[in-house]
């Protein structure tokens, strides 16, 4: 039997009720959005980068779009619209969203804060101490050996090359079972992983000249990339203590994804070797 068809022909696209649309409470918007439109008419209005033709939603662009083939030559298109909210931003960037990952990492035992001198929260003596010296002059004693070289011992069984200190030789006697021969031990680490979404080439491009230098505060490239109750000062002494690891981005429509890693560390990164942001 033929197809009977009564009234208009569906030449263009033809909006259907029903439209659907979600803010992740950051500043992104996305929308779903039906057409209907006959085999032989055209879906041209469908490209990617399209404005979305609710008004309310005009600041939202078209990011992809997929169409199910009718029976009745009638095809059905569901386009996908994605925009960031006026009201965040000025448009121009949502807010970050942030996860927090803390766990242990191996260091060099050298770099424990209580090795040298003691540190807070830790009872009893540093682990290795500065002998009858101090942090910036150390004067360790010497131990008898059997055979040269001569060896300088501080606390729990620790030994150095030379009475001032110089290099460490490790630990070298069995009395001290939980650190003989220990070279490292697990210190922990804080980082710090989010994501934004930006129309803003130049701000993508600040981004990735930022990774690997350091920054004082919660901010690179003048946004906070960690929230404010993380704190808003990172400076122990003169020293950054937060560092950006990493930076990737995808398109997203008509928008960039930005992910990052910020890294923090409790002794702040030596200036000589990272730069500030």
């Amino acid at each position: 039997m033929a197809i009977v068809k009564q009234g208009s022909a569906l030449s263009s696209l033809l909006l259907q009720p029903g439209a659907k649309f979600q803010n992740d409470g950051y500043g992104l918007w996305t929308g779903s959005l039906t057409y209907k439109v006959d085999k032989a008419g055209s879906s041209a209005a469908l490209y990617r980068g399209a404005t979305c033709p609710i008004s309310a939603f005009s600041f939202c662009t078209m990011h992809k779009s997929s169409v199910a083939i009718g029976d009745l030559q009638v095809d059905t298109w569901v386009a996908d619209f994605v925009g960031i909210d006026p009201s965040y931003n000025s448009g121009v960037r949502t807010n970050p969203q942030i996860t927090t990952s803390q766990g242990l990492t191996t260091e060099n035992i050298t770099a424990h804060p209580n090795f040298f001198e003691l540190a807070t929260g830790f009872s009893g003596s540093p682990i290795a101490g500065v002998g009858t010296g101090t942090i910036s002059a150390p004067v360790y004693a010497t131990k008898t050996m059997t055979a040269a070289p001569t060896e300088y011992e501080g606390n729990n069984g620790s030994r150095f090359q030379e009475p001032s200190g110089n290099k460490f030789l490790g630990f070298k006697v069995p009395q001290y079972k939980t650190l003989y021969g220990k070279t490292n031990y697990l210190a922990p680490q804080t980082s710090f992983g989010g994501h934004f979404y930006t129309t803003s080439d130049s701000t993508v491009q600040g981004m990735i000249a930022r990774v690997g230098k350091t920054s004082g505060t919660n901010q690179f490239n003048s946004i906070a990339l960690l929230p404010s109750y993380a704190g808003t000062t990172f400076v122990n002494g003169t020293l950054h203590q937060l560092l950006l690891a990493q930076v990737n981005c995808e398109d997203f429509g008509s928008l960039y994804k930005v992910n990052y890693e910020v890294r923090y560390n409790r002794d702040g990164y030596n200036a000589s070797v990272y730069a500030a942001s």
